[in-house]
């Protein structure tokens, strides 16, 4: 595989040959390696060596610590961060999360302290040579996605590890071998040991990634889909929606926020902003999921929609993932596709700069006519500017006559 020379691998190459010129083992550690040997650019690279953080360190003045604990080190080189960590043994783990404690050891228990078998693999980058002493090679060659060793024990050390399961076998296609999969659907209660920042992270990837389709069908298949959050728990049938909608979106990725709309799809707005806020989700990511599942009813009336409120729909930054969310829940029904395409083509005859027009009359001309801003200073702006986006006024005297009238009206 040949990579550009500013690539994140020339980098790591770099901080391996310092590493092997002050005397130490140093390899390619995890996943980069897996992807490697599937021809997959990996999207970065990690070290593990036999020196400890302090020789690292030693070799390195300008990196840090983000793991002392763990004895990972990182280091910066060429506009990239590379981490380097000690190989180490992991000791109990009584939190479901970390190891209480590690001991630095020897590569081969560095190897089989790791989660599944094609993350255990090393790369010799002297001698090209592929290290593996978990199976990874066969399993990478089979497409199976394994645990190292027992699969109660792997999944109770990092509960977390129940979701990086299907991500993985969804990403590369892979299956899951059956006694890892039915240790992942027994544990999937233990998931309320996670944080729901962390659930989060993992689930953002499966969910919007090109495989969002396939992994999403994993997560139901595996029973892990109703311990994302107490208030999600959807029937088979809305399931199988959920997962058509992700997959009939278009693009390799899609926005978080889409994908949250498809996973809500089947809920009240109460109910999915629990599951948005149970998930720890940004304020970007709630406002605009929300706004999509509020936006999908009115999207379906394209052609009767006052202009107005058709140009609000357009006017907002969620506009272009509400019109492909549109579709793709039209083609997960197997319905007709001719609301999208009525709502696509009105959108086409309204000029651009007639949706978010500058006010007619903005709040400083209503004060000067001698309105104290109130209820109802707001009342009369927002209904001349509907007015105005109406193309029922075009100019600042019609503009002004019209606030006249409401004022007139409302005395």
């Amino acid at each position: 595989m040949k990579f550009p020379t500013n690539s994140p691998y020339h980098s790591a190459a770099a901080v391996l040959k310092i590493l092997s010129d002050g005397g130490f083992r140093a390899l390619l550690a995890g996943g980069c390696v897996r992807d490697m040997l599937l021809s997959r650019t990996p999207k970065d690279y990690d070290i593990a060596t036999n020196a400890t953080p302090a020789q690292v360190r030693k070799l390195f003045p300008n990196s840090r610590l983000v793991g002392a604990k763990f004895g990972v080190v990182l280091v910066r080189r060429n506009e990239h961060d590379i981490e380097v960590a000690t190989f180490r043994t992991d000791g109990v783990y009584t939190d479901g999360r970390h190891p209480d404690e590690v001991t630095f050891g020897s590569e081969q228990d560095d190897a089989r302290r790791r989660d599944f078998t094609i993350n255990g693999l090393f790369l010799d980058p002297k001698t090209e040579e592929i290290i593996d002493y978990v199976g990874g090679r066969d399993d990478i060659q089979q497409g199976v996605l394994r645990t190292i060793g027992d699969p109660d024990r792997r999944f109770a050390e990092d509960y977390l590890r129940l979701l990086r399961a299907p991500r993985f076998a969804a990403r590369l296609d892979f299956k899951i071998e059956p006694s890892t999969s039915e240790a992942i659907t027994k544990l999937a209660p233990n998931l309320a040991h996670i944080s729901p920042e962390r659930i989060w992270m993992e689930l953002e990837e499966l969910i919007t990634s090109r495989s969002r389709e396939k992994g999403f069908h994993l997560l139901v298949e595996l029973g892990l889909h109703q311990h994302l959050s107490p208030e999600f728990s959807p029937a088979k049938d809305q399931c199988e929606h959920i997962a058509a909608v992700l997959g009939k979106s278009t693009g390799d990725t899609i926005d978080p926020a889409q994908a949250v709309a498809a996973l809500l799809g089947g809920l009240s707005r109460s109910s999915a902003q629990k599951v948005c806020r149970s998930l720890r989700l940004s304020n970007r990511i709630t406002d605009d999921a929300l706004w999509l599942l509020a936006s999908l009813a009115p999207a379906s009336q394209a052609i009767s929609l006052e202009l107005a409120d058709f140009k609000i729909l357009m006017a907002h930054r969620a506009w272009p993932m509400l019109t492909d969310l549109f579709r793709a829940n039209l083609m997960a029904k197997d319905a007709d596709l001719s609301p999208h395409l009525n709502l696509v083509k009105r959108a086409g005859t309204i000029p651009e700069n007639t949706v978010t027009p500058p006010p007619l009359l903005p709040g400083a001309a209503l004060i000067e006519m001698g309105v104290v801003p109130g209820p109802l200073f707001g009342k009369v702006l927002n209904a001349v500017y509907r007015a105005q986006l109406n193309e029922q006024i075009d100019t600042p005297l019609e503009a002004q006559s019209l606030a006249s009238s409401l004022l007139e009206q409302s005395n």
